[in-house]
């Protein structure tokens, strides 16, 4: 097929920056070899100077940056707004409570309640990259902070109990986030839910450390490590069967389910050995006359429910296998 002078010039573009089709590619070729005008106009489209592209890519750079650094100066302004006119009730009460006679007293528990919506709106104008992970990271302190605040002004000793409590409050729903923040998720690398559960682990065992040392009580570590064993072992069984790399997600799903219904068909069977070496299977009676009766109903419903959904699961996951290696052949 031949082309004409003005349909090649309206492809030269395409074959100069060679992104057009093999067919199409040929056809130019073959025109240029029979048109000197068509080939004097490609020979000078190639020795444009190639900074053209270069340049419009660094105007539009420039253009993007300069509406950042726009941006972030109004944020900023807003932000330092924003915190004058959060210093303005805390001015007033430095005025009051000093003339009132009460020294400094409850003027730092007011100092240190601001620090709260300060971080919440002024942090994520002023921060100008990961808003979410520096707000949580304030939003924490300040929360900690206002804790202490108030421990030392009411002299009470309660303070490591709600902080730790907090710790783990706030870790469970907001650390899925952290983790893929880009500071913590470029030093971490592959290891989010390692340094997840991890995270959970730790602040749920310094939360009961906390209580049981305010408690007082020789029979609390025990009692917590007996009742906290089995949400342990869900939680790191899941994350291990999660973690297996050669599982399809089908699979994992059916282990998962599988794991899930058999720990909690056992946990007060693993709790009761392990407090007093009694052996204790809950009853298959399904009734619900009796708590006992009643417990043993969920344990074997669930346990049942989970083995017929485990084994739907994996039929599925052995199909998809099955499939997907006849395709790959």
């Amino acid at each position: 097929m031949k082309y004409n002078c003005d349909m090649i010039a309206d492809l030269l573009p395409l074959y100069i920056d060679d992104v057009c089709s093999p067919s199409t590619r040929q056809a130019v070729e073959e025109h240029l070899n029979e048109c000197p005008p068509c080939r004097r106009l490609c020979d000078e489209m190639k020795q444009q100077d190639p900074m053209i592209d270069t340049n419009i890519a660094q105007e539009r750079d420039n253009v993007i940056k300069n509406q950042a650094k726009f941006f972030k100066r109004r944020s900023a302004v807003a932000g330092c707004i924003i915190g004058a006119v959060f210093a303005l009730p805390i001015l007033i009460c430095l005025i009051v409570n000093l003339a009132t006679g009460a020294g400094l007293t409850w003027f730092f528990i007011v100092l240190a309640a601001m620090f709260i919506p300060t971080s919440l709106i002024v942090v994520p104008l002023m921060a100008s990259e990961d808003k979410f992970l520096w707000t949580i990271l304030s939003f924490t302190a300040s929360i900690l902070v206002l804790l202490g605040v108030c421990c030392i002004y009411s002299g009470g000793s309660w303070f490591f109990v709600a902080a730790s409590s907090v710790l783990f409050g706030l870790a469970v729903p907001f650390m899925p986030f952290v983790v893929k923040a880009k500071p913590v998720a470029k030093r971490i690398g592959n290891n989010k839910g390692l340094l997840l559960v991890s995270t959970y682990s730790l602040t749920y065992i310094l939360m009961m450390l906390c209580i049981g040392l305010k408690s007082g009580s020789e029979h609390f570590f025990t009692v917590a490590a007996l009742y906290s064993l089995s949400p342990f072992i869900f939680m790191w069984g899941l994350f291990a069967l999660i973690r297996l790399p050669k599982w399809s997600g089908l699979l994992k799903a059916a282990s998962c389910i599988l794991f899930s219904a058999i720990l909690f068909f056992f946990s007060d069977t693993l709790i009761l050995f392990l407090y007093n070496h009694k052996i204790y299977i809950p009853s298959p009676a399904f009734s619900y006359e009796t708590p006992e009766q009643a417990n043993g109903t969920l344990c074997w419903t669930v346990l049942i429910s989970g083995f017929i959904l485990s084994a739907i699961f994996a039929a599925a996951g052995f199909v998809y296998s099955k499939n997907k290696k006849e395709m790959s052949k």
